[in-house]
C-alpha cells in the first residue's frame, strides 16, 4: 500500500520513443539534439496531459547524456541521467510560474543561470505554467531570455498560449501539442493494463479514452479509478455505470422510435434517462453525436473518422443504412436548434420532449419540405381558367360544380398534392347536403362533406336570387379599395389591394395584375370574400375575378387624373359636355 504510484507516475514516459501521440514533434527535438542545433529557448504548449513538461525533462535529460544512443536517446546509465533519474541533477532546474510568478522570483532565475552546470554542458530551465507570470515578471525576464548564457536553455510550458506576451513569443521556438487521439490512448490503456494484469474490454477502454477528452494523464487517471471499481476487470457496463456515461444502447432506441414514428416509445426512452440523473442538455448533445456519427458510417470513406470499438461500429453502420441522408441532416438541425436554445429556455423539460416529438415526426407520411407539401386553396374556377393559361392536369384539380339548371352556383377549383383521391374527392362533392345558412347576406353556405389526410373539400352554393346590375369600371375601383380601407389586421392584403387595382375586362369579368406570387396568394385566398362583397356592392352576383401575374413584373400604378375624368365621363354624359362646351382639357 505504502509503495503504490499511480498510473500516471509510473508509466510516464523516460525516452522520447515512449511519448504518446506526438511523434512529430519528439522527431524533431531528435534530430536537434542530432545536429547539436539547439536553441536557448523553447516554448511547448497545448492541452493539459498531452506531454509537454514530460517531453521538457527527456529533453533535458538526453542533451546532458554522456553517452547517447545511436538513435538520440539518453543511456540511462551515465552520472548524469543516473543522477536525473534519482530527482538530483543539480543541471534541471523546474519553476511552477502559478506559484513563483514575482519579480524577485525571477531576479532569483536570473542569478542562478550565471553559474555553470558541474556535470554535462547544459543547465535547464523549466518554468511551467509560464502565462500565470505576472506583467512586471514578464519584462525583467526579456532580457534574459533572449541573450541567455551559452550553458543555459529556458523550456517554457502553457497551456494558454495566448497569454503570453509577444515578445516573449518572438524568442521562443513553439512547439503545438496536439490532443492524443482516442485510438493511441486505447492502445496505451491495453499497454498499461496489460502490466497491470487487468482485463479489460476495448469498448470500456474507447469510452475511457472519449472521457479523457486528448488527455492521456486523464485518461491513467480514470482507469485507474474504474480499475478500483471493478477489481481489476473493466468491463463496458461497469465503465459506463461508475463514470456516469450514457449507455450506446439508449441511444439505438431512440433512433428506433423515431424512425418508427412512435413518438410516445421516445418520450418513455427520454424519461427513463432523465430518471437517471442525466442532464437534459448533456442528452441533447449526446442525440446531436449520435446522428453525427451515423451520418459518418453512411459511407465506409467517412466511417473510419467514428473512433469507436469494432462492435459498435458495425452496429453504427446497420442503423445509418435505415436512415436516409435527408432524415439525418433535418435531425441534426433540430437538435443543434434545441441545443442552442436549452439554455435560454425557462421550461426545460418541456424542450426536450418537444425535441423528441419533432424528431419523431420527421419519419411520419405527413410531414415533409414545404417545397414538396402543396397547401389546399380553394379558389374561384375562373382565377385560373379564363386567364388562357396552361390549364392544370386533372390529377392536380378536381372541379367540383352544382348543375346550373336548378340553382346558380359557385364553382370552385380544390388543389390538392394527393392525385390517389381525386376521384372520391369529386365523387362526394356532387352528393353534398347542403345547409341554408348565409355569408355576408347572400345566402353563401359551406358545407365539410368529408376529410382524408390533408384533403379537405369544402362546397360552396347561393341560393336562386339572381342579381345582375350594371356597374361602371369606377365604381368596381371604388369598392375594391372601400373593402381595402376595412381591412385592419392584414396589412399585406390590404397593401396589394391598394397598390393592384382591378380592370374591367367584360360585363361581369374583371381582372388584377399583381407583382409576385405572394401577391397573387394572399389574393386568391381571399377571393371568395372579396368576391362576397363586391357581388353584395354592386349588386351583381354573375361577377367573377381573375388574378395574373405581370410578365414583366411591372408595377401597376393608380390611375392618372386624365384616365380617372374619361371614367368619369362615361358614367356621367353631362361631364362630357361640360368639356365640348369649355374646350377644357386635362393638363
Amino acid at each position: 500500500m505504502d509503495n503504490y504510484i499511480v498510473s500516471a507516475r509510473k508509466y510516464r514516459p523516460t525516452t522520447f520513443n515512449s511519448v504518446v501521440g506526438q511523434r512529430s514533434l519528439t522527431t524533431t527535438l531528435k534530430n536537434a539534439i542530432a545536429s547539436g542545433k539547439l536553441a536557448h529557448a523553447y516554448l511547448f504548449c497545448g492541452p493539459r496531459g498531452v506531454g509537454k513538461t514530460t517531453c521538457a525533462r527527456i529533453f533535458a535529460k538526453t542533451i546532458n547524456c554522456l553517452s547517447p544512443t545511436a538513435d538520440g536517446e539518453a543511456c540511462n546509465q551515465c552520472e548524469s541521467c543516473v543522477a536525473f533519474n534519482e530527482q538530483r541533477s543539480f543541471n534541471i532546474h523546474e519553476l511552477d510560474a502559478a506559484s513563483n510568478n514575482s519579480v524577485d522570483d525571477i531576479r532569483s532565475l536570473i542569478e542562478q543561470v550565471r553559474i555553470p552546470p558541474q556535470i554535462g554542458k547544459y543547465k535547464v530551465y523549466i518554468i511551467d505554467e509560464v502565462h500565470m507570470l505576472s506583467q512586471a515578471a514578464f519584462n525583467a525576464f526579456l532580457k534574459t531570455l533572449e541573450e541567455p548564457p551559452h550553458h543555459a536553455i529556458f523550456i517554457l510550458a502553457t497551456t494558454e498560449k495566448h497569454k503570453i506576451l509577444p515578445t516573449i513569443l518572438s524568442r521562443c521556438q513553439i512547439y503545438d501539442f496536439s490532443r492524443i487521439t482516442i485510438k493511441d490512448t486505447v492502445e496505451h490503456l491495453q499497454y498499461v493494463a496489460s502490466r497491470e494484469n487487468v482485463t479489460a474490454e476495448p469498448e470500456a477502454l474507447n469510452i475511457l479514452a472519449q472521457k479523457a477528452d486528448g488527455g492521456m494523464r486523464d485518461a491513467l487517471s480514470i482507469f485507474d479509478q474504474v480499475v478500483s471499481f471493478t477489481g481489476g476487470n473493466v468491463t463496458y457496463k461497469a465503465v459506463i455505470e461508475n463514470l456516469n456515461v450514457l449507455d450506446y444502447e439508449y441511444y439505438f432506441r431512440l433512433t428506433d422510435s423515431i424512425l418508427a414514428n412512435n413518438v410516445t416509445e421516445g418520450l418513455l426512452i427520454l424519461n427513463e434517462i432523465l430518471s437517471k440523473g442525466f442532464d437534459g442538455n448533456n442528452v441533447i448533445t449526446g442525440i446531436a453525436s449520435h446522428f453525427r456519427d451515423l451520418l459518418l458510417c453512411k459511407d465506409p470513406k467517412t466511417a473510419e473518422l467514428f473512433e469507436v470499438g469494432a462492435s459498435i461500429r458495425e452496429r453504427y453502420i446497420e442503423t445509418a443504412k435505415k436512415c436516409s441522408n435527408e432524415f439525418l441532416y433535418k435531425a441534426i438541425d433540430i437538435v443543434n436548434e434545441s441545443d442552442l436554445n436549452y439554455r435560454l429556455s425557462r421550461n426545460k423539460r418541456l424542450l426536450s420532449d418537444l425535441t423528441i416529438i419533432r424528431l419523431c415526426q420527421l419519419s411520419s407520411p405527413q410531414t415533409g419540405s414545404e417545397d414538396q407539401k402543396k397547401k389546399q386553396v380553394i379558389e374561384p374556377i375562373f382565377s385560373k381558367q379564363e386567364t388562357k393559361t396552361a390549364p392544370a392536369s386533372s390529377s392536380q384539380q378536381t372541379q367540383v360544380q352544382a348543375p346550373l339548371q336548378q340553382r346558380q352556383s359557385q364553382p370552385v377549383v380544390i388543389k390538392t398534392s394527393t392525385p390517389s383521391h381525386n376521384a372520391q374527392t369529386a365523387s362526394k362533392a356532387t352528393t353534398a347536403p347542403t345547409k341554408p345558412a348565409g355569408i355576408g347576406g347572400l345566402g353563401v353556405s359551406i358545407s365539410d362533406f368529408g376529410q382524408k389526410k390533408d384533403d379537405v373539400v369544402e362546397n360552396i352554393q347561393t341560393n336562386t336570387e339572381t342579381l345582375n346590375e350594371r356597374f361602371s369600371p369606377l365604381q368596381l375601383i371604388n369598392e375594391w379599395k372601400a373593402y381595402a380601407d376595412a381591412i385592419t389586421e392584414e396589412h399585406h392584403l390590404k397593401n396589394t389591394m391598394l397598390n393592384c387595382l382591378p380592370s374591367l375586362i367584360e360585363n361581369t369579368l374583371f381582372e388584377v395584375v399583381v407583382n409576385n406570387p405572394v401577391q397573387e396568394q394572399r389574393l386568391t385566398e381571399n377571393s371568395i370574400d372579396i368576391l362576397n362583397v363586391l357581388k353584395s356592392k354592386l349588386r351583381n352576383t354573375q361577377l367573377k375575378m381573375q388574378i395574373r401575374i405581370s410578365e414583366d413584373n411591372e408595377k401597376k400604378l393608380a390611375f392618372t387624373p386624365a384616365e380617372k375624368f374619361n371614367l368619369m365621363m362615361e358614367e356621367n354624359e353631362s361631364l362630357r359636355r361640360l368639356k365640348d362646351e369649355f374646350g377644357l382639357e386635362l393638363s
